[in-house]
């Protein structure tokens, strides 16, 4: 290193917090501002799209980066992780066929295939021969009645026992994309970066100006009602969805969207115990057959997703900076969810409707109640482009970063692109291998994630993995 630097990082989301967590092992003096109380608050995540099978409609190249991404943070975050496969289903309604898909999921599985010859160590999605499997209908029904002729099929049983088999297409497809706890992965951070003794964390702070001076960054801030002035050598603004205001305060122009989404959180009793998937109901987004996600918990607690207008998605929901100012103005009604609470009819009303999605084609879902408030937030697109799924990061300047990750598995390439931004600078010498959350106790994660959902006000159920490592 040929200079001591400090770095300001601005928002505590899974970008700042990682970003902090991975400097920090390279000895550089960080101090990281989050306006909440705790780290990863924003838009709900669930799942590590190891090969974006969840979008048919963006490219090969969009989902073999995010393969690629998907196992380096992985690698990154291991403790994270609900080790269970998802299941791709198209519904009878849909007019693309499944084997429409197997030539995106050859390319992925060879991708995958190379990607454990370069480094075995990418071996985290199990065998490259098991990255997917098809199911008939006579398979499942073989499964339904017991047989059971492979480990993976064990997956499998729910899904025949539950699924309305004559609404959707064959075969299934199970492919080894796994969900990803964010109350879990707010926990891990923390006690991660508690252990650094390179990291000033400073929570419920709120960055209220930042000025330049000649090759430095002055940044006001409050806290406790006190404002302070320091200043900075690098600036890295991960405030999310407000990185627009960060912009704002620089004077630097940008292009970039933002929308509000919401998952619901359900409880259904009579499958506490059961072991699921989770499952997959292609649509179009926007339109009533929405695209429906299942994604399960242990205890019987089941967070949805459907891109319809009336459940995860609002018809204002997305919206575009201006020529004025680099950020994009949600509604007041979407700020009030963000940042006081969600009123109860709305809660029942679109929970209920999620409710409804899916029960068309899991029947006794029906049966399921609300279980909590949403899991809600607003996710940053850069550019105009609403399809993007790969993003990482910009450099305005030579000493300013703006992280635009739109989903979470790109932070590994935005932080190694971060990092070559500091080499060139002189602030850092070299890359280093950085296993961050491997030494982490899985009860010290589990005890602070259940914390946080309290503090949140969600069920302590969803700090918990369903599966911690499934036998290959």
């Amino acid at each position: 290193m040929s200079k001591k630097a400090k770095i300001a990082i601005v928002g505590g989301g899974v970008a700042g917090a990682s970003t902090a967590l991975y400097l920090s092992g390279l000895g550089l003096d960080i101090t990281l501002f989050e306006r909440e109380t705790s780290l990863v608050n924003g838009p709900p995540f669930c799942h590590l799209h190891a090969g974006g099978n969840l979008y048919p409609d963006i490219s090969d190249a969009q989902c073999i980066k995010l393969l690629k991404q998907s196992i380096d943070f992985l690698r990154f975050y291991p403790n994270v992780v609900d080790y269970r496969p998802t299941v791709i289903s198209l519904p009878i309604y849909c007019s693309s066929k499944p084997h429409n898909l197997l030539p995106r999921l050859k390319k992925l599985q060879k991708e995958y295939e190379r990607l454990i010859e370069s480094d075995p160590q990418n071996r985290v999605l199990g065998e490259s021969k098991e990255y997917y499997k098809l199911y008939t209908k006579e398979q499942i029904l073989e499964i339904q009645n017991g047989k059971i002729n492979h480990e993976l099929d064990k997956w499998m049983i729910s899904v025949s026992q539950n699924i309305d088999l004559s609404t959707i297409q064959f075969p299934l497809i199970l492919v080894q994309e796994y969900g990803l706890n964010l109350f879990r992965l707010g926990a891990g951070v923390r006690l991660a970066l508690e252990k650094s003794q390179k990291v000033n964390l400073k929570l419920n702070t709120t960055v209220i100006d930042i000025k330049k001076d000649k090759n430095q960054w002055n940044i006001t801030y409050q806290k406790d009602k006190n404002s302070k002035r320091e200043s900075f050598d690098y600036l890295i603004n991960a405030t999310g969805f407000r990185t627009g205001t960060i912009d704002d305060f620089l004077d630097i122009p940008c292009k970039k969207m933002v929308e509000f989404k919401a998952a619901y959180v359900t409880k259904w009793e009579q499958h506490k115990t059961t072991l699921f998937p989770e499952i997959i109901f292609h649509g179009e987004r926007g339109t009533p057959q929405g695209m429906g996600q299942f994604t399960p918990y242990p205890n019987g607690y089941f967070q949805l997703h459907g891109m319809t207008n009336d459940i995860t998605l609002y018809e204002d929901g997305l919206v575009v900076n201006s020529p004025i100012s680099c950020q994009p103005q949600l509604g007041q009604n979407f700020i009030e969810k963000i940042e006081k609470s969600w009123s109860q009819d709305e809660v029942e009303q679109r929970t209920k409707s999620a409710i409804r999605h899916l029960s068309k084609f899991i029947p006794t879902f029906k049966e399921a109640k609300v279980g909590s408030k949403p899991l809600f937030g607003a996710q940053q697109i850069p550019g105009d482009d609403p399809s993007l799924r790969v993003a990482e990061v910009s450099f305005p300047t030579d000493i300013y970063a703006r992280c635009e990750i739109v989903k979470v598995s790109s932070i590994i390439d935005m932080i190694d692109a971060i990092v070559n931004k500091l080499i060139d600078i002189g602030y850092v010498s070299k890359k280093i291998q950085f296993d961050s959350m491997i030494d982490l106790d899985e009860e010290d994660i589990t005890a602070l994630a259940e914390q946080i959902c309290e503090e949140r006000e969600y069920p302590k159920m969803l700090a918990h993995r369903s599966v911690l490592k499934y036998k290959r």
